[in-house]
This record gives C-alpha cells, structure tokens and sequence, in this order.
C-alpha cells in the first residue's frame, strides 16, 4: 500500500535537465461505475495460522489484540481526519486494489490484486496477500469478486525469512513484500513488488514459483525494505530505490511478451537524493527469467509525485496513471490550519498519460503523447453513483479525487477502466469522514485510445 508521502522537496530541488512535455489533453466520458462498500472483510484460509484471524494488530505503537477499538483517520499530511473504521479487523480486508493484469482470465474476469495491508512491512505481518478474479457490473454498480486466492510459498523460494516462516502452508503477508501490479501469462502470475523490489513468479493457486532481485547491470538494486539493509546502511550507495519506490507499475507488452516494470519514485543518486524528476522502467524477460537491460524514462509532470499503474494498449503504446499526494476536491481546501470541514492537500493532478514506448530521445526519455484528467471528467448519462463533497457544483461532473489511484487497463478500442486503491482504513476523497470505498470506472476515451 503506498501509504508514505514522496519527498516533494527534494524532488523540486533535483537539477536533472528535462524534456518539455508538450502534449494533448484528450477528453473522457463517465460510462460506467461501480464500488465495494471499503469495509468488505474475507475469512482467511482454514490452514492459516491464527494470527491472521485479526488483521491490523500492529498499526498502532503496541500490539492490540482488541478488535474494533481504534479508529482509523486519514494522517497528519491530510487532517487527521477519522475515517469511520476501526481497527483491528475480524478477517483479512479485501481492501487496496492495485493493480489489473492485462490478460483476463478464462472465465473473462479481470485479475486484480490486494497490496501489502496497512502500509509497511511493520505494521502487516498479520495482512496476508492475496490476489482475486472480478467483475464490475456497470449496470448494477457492483463489484463483484469471484474468487480470491491467497499467496503461499511451501517450496521456501523466498530467499529470506518470511513472518509466518515456521507453518506448513507458510502463506505470505504484508510483512515479507508489497506487491502493487500484476500480469497474466501462459497460464502464470506475475507480480511486481516495492519492497525488494522484486519481480514475483506464482501459479494460479497462489504458489510461489520463483522470485527474482532487481538487476541492472551487475548491480542488484535495493530499498531501506530489502532483508540485509541495515540502520547503518547509506542511502544512494547501500540501497537506491526510495521507501515506498519500488514496482507500482508492472506492464505485459504483448508481441514480446516483456515485463516492463516502473518505480513509483525517482531512484537516488550517490548522493541520496532523487535523481530527477523522472521515473525509471526496466525490462524483464519471464521465458528466459533475466533483466534484458534495455530501460526507458518516464518524465514526471509538473506538481506529480508518482505513478499508480502500468498497462500496455498495444505492441508499443501503453497508459500510465500520473498522480500527486492529494486527496479530496480541491474546492475543500483548507484557507489554514488542518480543520474537520476541509482538506489540507487536496487532490490536483489526477491524470492517466499514454506514451509511445517505440519513440525514445537520446536522453532516454519515452515519448508522452498526451492524458486524461480524473478530475474532471462528464458525466452526461449520471453514472455517477457516489457523491463527492465539494465547495462547487459537481453536477454532470465525475471526478476522482483519491490519494492513490491504482489500476488502469483497456476495456475495448475505445473504453478504458480505472480503479482506486482506498488504503484502508486511512485514506478519504469523496467524503470529509468515511473512509473510500473501492471504485471502478468506466470511461468512453475514443480518441485518446486512437492517439498516436
């Protein structure tokens, strides 16, 4: 779950020299929405351990044992907002969609995946991982979820120790990774994680079937998460990849068949600091299990901090979700102080961006073709199902003011869906206090689809 803030600062203070980025606003039309209400829960499998009877034991400073007694809120960055929830949880959240494969499964549902849990490798170990077959029913407004599948590693292919390493079934959590993408390939999973980073090999019941470390070059990369990384470690020598920084965007480019995986943050100098303000992609081979070594850059536009999700549309041209920390409309903003009736950063620059991967300068910067704003997008049927509070008329208006939005993937030749990532129980958008539900859109994007 991306949960912890990009250093802005030292992102605006980066001297790395940038592309100009020219490009079209495209427009997008509202044609589908649907939700799952944010405090959906899931019995974990009989045969895990029962630990994982209760999930979010270890978000506070000391373990609590004590179901329901403390209530989420939305952060210091954003108020300190309540959100409604209490944790701990009875059951495992079915919360944090972040990420849609590419390929959809044989039945036609999309692959979708839960993150880490609440946050970090601290306060998950009780979080299992879990991936699920879904289906958004445009009409009724539903998600439905047709079966989940909880990740396990009984083979020991993680090479490090994992939180319940002493099981049978030895089932994975949110205290060994963060996987935040996902793709579908010859009858495989594949999922990119950010703590490592690393690419993850499974099969469809959830089997750990391989993992591998990041390369590139002879280097392996690393974050502050990655097992071996001590207090004493030095930043931009010792480990490169911020915390928080690894795999958001995992795509499957169909002709190749290539893995192309994006870091969420700027990877870091020597000097430990940002190396610019753009994001890396690295390719990976899953035939051959090897970093093929070719790369592209992704500039950042002004006021963006991250990137949500990754998916190719065709051999080379592919959508990337472009995002800021911002959370709520911006019409709320706090005038001061951090107040129960507005939001301190709200939401600003939402966006999807298609680039053209086949279009790459001598500086190594893919080509940005142009975007769509989630903030902004019309809504003349009223497919709308969720009101947003605003200080402005939002009628006819679909906007999509969440802190991180996670999933993006082509429907059809003119369609694309776009899902939100609702950090259970911390993050907000549509209201001042209750926690986000998890929403799926469908947006009408012809000509951006079209885009060359």
């Amino acid at each position: 779950m991306s949960f912890r803030l990009t250093t802005t600062l030292a992102l605006l203070a980066a001297t790395v020299a940038m592309p100009a980025l020219a490009e079209d606003s495209f427009p997008a039309t509202l044609a589908g929405h649907a939700m799952l209400p944010a405090l959906t829960l899931i019995a974990p499998p009989a045969d895990a351990p029962a630990d994982a009877q209760v999930s979010g034991k270890f978000t506070g400073a000391a373990r609590n044992m004590q179901p329901e007694t403390v209530m989420g809120d939305t952060g210091g960055t954003h108020g300190k907002r309540p959100t409604g929830l209490m944790l701990p949880f009875k059951g495992q959240p079915v919360q944090g969609f972040s990420g849609y494969a590419m390929n959809k499964a044989e039945d036609g549902s999309v692959y979708m995946l839960t993150d880490n849990g609440f946050g970090t490798k601290a306060n998950s170990p009780d979080a299992l991982l879990m991936f699920h077959k879904m289906n958004p029913n445009f009409d009724s407004g539903a998600i439905e979820i047709k079966e989940t599948v909880f990740l396990h590693d009984p083979d020991m292919k993680v090479p490090f120790r994992i939180a319940y390493e002493g099981s049978d079934k030895r089932y994975l959590t949110g205290g060994d990774f963060d996987i935040e993408s996902v793709q579908f390939l010859n009858g495989e999973l594949w999922f990119g994680d950010e703590f490592g980073p690393y690419v993850i090999r499974a099969g469809l019941d959830g089997k750990v079937l391989d993992v591998f470390p990041t390369m590139k070059g002879d280097v392996v990369l690393k974050g502050p998460d990655t097992p071996g990384i001590s207090a004493v470690s030095v930043m931009g020598k010792d480990w490169v990849v911020q915390r928080s920084g690894g795999y958001e965007g995992m795509a499957l480019q169909p002709g190749t068949n290539l893995l192309w995986v994006m870091f969420e943050k700027p990877l870091l100098g020597e000097d430990g600091k940002p190396e610019g303000t753009f994001l890396r992609a690295l390719a990976f081979d899953p035939a051959a299990g090897k970093w093929t070594g070719a790369e592209f850059k992704f500039a950042l536009a002004e006021g963006a901090t991250a990137i949500g999700d990754f998916n190719f549309v065709d051999e080379t041209r592919a959508l990337i979700i472009e995002r800021d920390n911002g959370e709520g409309d911006p019409s709320l903003k706090c005038a001061g102080d951090p107040a129960p009736d507005c939001f301190p950063l709200p939401a600003m620059l939402k966006r999807i961006v298609m680039v053209d991967t086949a279009t790459v300068d001598a500086d190594g910067f893919v080509r940005r073709i142009g975007h769509i704003d989630l903030m902004n997008i019309p809504d003349p049927e009223g497919k709308n199902r969720l009101e947003t509070v605003a200080n402005r008329d939002l009628k006819g208006i679909m906007t999509f003011p969440f802190f991180t939005i996670e999933d993006v993937m082509k429907v059809d030749d003119t369609h694309i869906m776009v899902g939100n990532d609702n950090n259970l129980p911390y993050s907000s958008g549509r209201k001042l206090d209750a926690a986000a539900d998890n929403e799926a859109i469908l947006l009408a994007v012809p000509e951006f689809l079209a885009a060359k």
